[in-house]
């Protein structure tokens, strides 16, 4: 099975936004996303893993992910990383 072009690009977010801002996340906001986004595990793995439901572990996996877009929209550094990168292709 492969993942949609949408669903990737989503998954690649996450992960570089997870790169910068993971200090700033709750313990427990980091080990979801870690196990969901990392170690690609389905919400029901994870939801056995933990001993709570499966909307609980899609609750908790949402939450993070806005806090990390409500982090890059105040601090801006993947924006900034990306520009950097943008110059140095551009300097090659």
């Amino acid at each position: 099975m492969t993942a949609e072009p949408g669903a990737l690009a989503k998954t690649n977010r996450v992960n570089l936004l997870f790169d910068f801002y993971e200090p700033l996340l709750t313990e427990k906001q980091q080990t979801f996303l870690r196990y969901y986004y990392h170690d690609d595990f389905s919400l029901g793995e994870i939801a056995a893993e933990f001993q709570i439901s499966r909307q609980a572990v899609y609750e908790h996996v949402k939450r993070a992910e806005g806090a990390l877009e409500s982090y890059e929209t105040k601090l801006g550094l993947l924006a900034g990383h990306e520009r950097e990168q943008q110059w140095l292709t551009r300097l090659a």
